[in-house]
């Protein structure tokens, strides 16, 4: 499957009811300061990723 079809099936997704719900409940879930803890953490290691030091 290229590429363009899979953003457009997210795209198709994000769009329907069950996609708006899954958005407003990972919304809701980052905006936590205990999750927002753990995803900056999460985002911090794979950014530090491939990296050499």
């Amino acid at each position: 499957m290229s590429i363009f079809k899979k953003v457009a099936k997210i795209a198709a997704f994000a769009k329907s009811p069950q996609g708006r719900r899954a958005i407003e409940q990972a919304k809701r879930y980052a905006q936590d300061p205990k999750n927002k803890e753990k995803i900056d953490r999460v985002v911090s290691k794979v950014k530090g990723r491939g990296r050499s030091h």
